[in-house]
């Protein structure tokens, strides 16, 4: 910036569920040039950080500052002194027990400018994916948010006496190791012991557990439960509502645990309708694609075949790069290989002639030939990724066919850090270059055996089953069907 000081956005990420980050946020997170994130900023979220970005973790967890707050502070100062937009990235609001505060008061000691991108907390949300409406006009007319965070040693204080002549919704944060003490200070203050009472953990995410009791046994809840941090803790009789207005643990996919393994560009599409309908979803894309040059002269040729979406947006984008549009397709035939990249094709104003019945390479070659829709008369086109299956191009030659094969992009393997896969219940490959990058991030050192691979077609299957995984194939090769069968699968359990 012009005056040698970059600006902080303090920016709240929400409760964890990545389609609750607010629009401007997102905004914010794809114009900065160092993100400052905290330890409860979720992988949907952490994803959604442009590759160029600088990411520092200073992560907390209670009893565990590797990086103090002072340090934090010292960090965004430092980075806003180098002109860069920094985004101060922090769970649920900022402003709601984030200390977030804190951090502006030290940035405007120093001249910083820096602006508030407020989030969804947590004391809300979580309540709502539990089925807890924190206000309710039969119950209460209040709702308070306290925290129960204390120094080692120390009890938490909190006017006790006060909050239950309030009469309404409690919620604590940051609560379960001192909730014993706050559950003995409300019922020495006058609570009933038997008032309801809910801890919810990790909220708003597909591992979201929530434990619906009474005030005098929640602190047993928690231990036998083993309940660990993110959680809040609700007080208050709108938590008797929760098994009535319960919505998120009846989401057909809620506890299922999917792995992603798709370009990151295309993999959204996947992950988002997983995510919708209650699954963990972790995105581990294991390949890239990369756009080559190529000619789009197709002056000569009859038909035009797509063998993927991508192929067709790599194509137009050439087309429009060149000041020519679908008008230079007059008088060709089109084929898509499948319904999604039919769909891609509609949006460039183009309706594909044929789509075979089976969205696979070899069947939209065999289908093109019986249908009698091409003949050696024919000169076809393929645009698709380089290096695709042989197939096609196999049938066209033992069918005297003449066709030009025009690579426009090619596939290549990530080296991405090694995961634990164990706790997934499916994982999925929507290409047979995802499953070769799957397994060059591995080297073998996993047991395919114990992976259920849900595939987009035959030959991705193929490629699966040579690993030795338990695999399985969609009714139809699309990101929709795909779903369903996961969705069958896992209900079926």
């Amino acid at each position: 910036m012009a005056d040698g000081k970059g600006k902080v956005y303090l920016v709240g990420a929400g409760p964890g569920d990545e389609e609750l980050l607010t629009v401007k946020a997102a905004d914010v997170i794809k114009k900065a040039d160092v993100i400052v994130y905290d330890r409860l900023i979720s992988d949907g979220i952490l994803s959604k950080i442009p590759d160029n970005a600088e990411k520092i973790y200073v992560g907390k967890n209670a009893g565990n500052h590797p990086v103090p707050q002072h340090e934090i502070n010292k960090i965004l100062l430092a980075k806003a002194l180098e002109a860069k937009i920094v985004v101060r990235l922090k769970g649920g609001d900022p402003f709601v027990f984030g200390r977030g505060g804190e951090e502006l008061e030290f940035l405007h000691q120093n001249g910083i400018p820096f602006e508030v991108v407020p989030g969804i907390t947590s004391a809300i949300a979580a309540a709502a994916y539990a089925g807890i409406p924190v206000t309710h006009r039969d119950f209460c007319s209040s709702l308070h948010i306290i925290t129960g965070h204390v120094k080692d040693g120390g009890n938490p204080d909190i006017d006790y006496e006060s909050l239950v002549k309030l009469k309404g919704t409690l919620i604590f944060m940051m609560s379960v190791a001192s909730f014993p003490q706050i559950a003995q200070g409300l019922i020495e203050a006058g609570m009933e012991s038997d008032m309801d009472a809910a801890v919810i953990e990790n909220g708003t995410m597909p591992n979201q557990r929530k434990f619906v009791s009474k005030l005098c046994d929640i602190p047993k809840v928690i231990a036998e439960n083993q309940v660990k941090s993110p959680a809040i803790i609700i007080v208050g009789k709108v938590c008797s509502l929760s098994e009535k207005l319960d919505w998120f643990s009846k989401l057909p996919l809620y506890g299922c645990n999917v792995l992603v393994t798709g370009p990151k560009k295309t993999s959204e599409r996947l992950a988002g309708k997983l995510r919708g309908l209650g699954a963990h979803v972790v995105e581990y894309p294991c390949i890239e694609t990369e756009p080559l040059d190529f000619d789009i002269d197709i002056r000569e040729h009859s038909w035009i075949i797509f063998t993927s979406s991508l192929g067709v947006t790599i194509f137009f984008k050439k087309l429009y790069e060149n000041k020519l549009d679908s008008r230079y397709l007059y008088n060709k035939k089109i084929a898509a290989v499948g319904s999604q990249t039919a769909e891609e094709l509609l949006k460039h104003g183009i309706c594909a002639d044929f789509v075979p019945g089976k969205f696979d390479g070899r069947y939209l070659a065999e289908e093109l030939l019986q249908s009698g829709k091409i003949s050696p008369e024919d000169k076809v086109v393929i645009f698709r990724a380089k290096d695709g299956t042989q197939a096609i191009v196999d049938i066209f030659e033992n069918n005297n066919i003449h066709y030009t094969d025009i690579s426009v992009y090619e596939t290549k393997c990530i080296e991405n850090e090694r995961i634990d896969i164990s706790g997934f219940n499916y994982i999925t490959f929507t290409s047979e270059s995802c499953v070769k990058g799957f397994a060059h991030s591995f080297k073998n050192t996993i047991d395919y055996s114990k992976i259920n691979a849900i595939c987009i077609g035959e030959q991705t299957a193929k490629a699966t089953r040579a690993y030795g995984m338990n695999t399985i194939i969609s009714d139809v090769a699309t990101v929709s069907s795909m779903v369903e069968k996961i969705i069958e699968m896992h209900c079926a359990k």
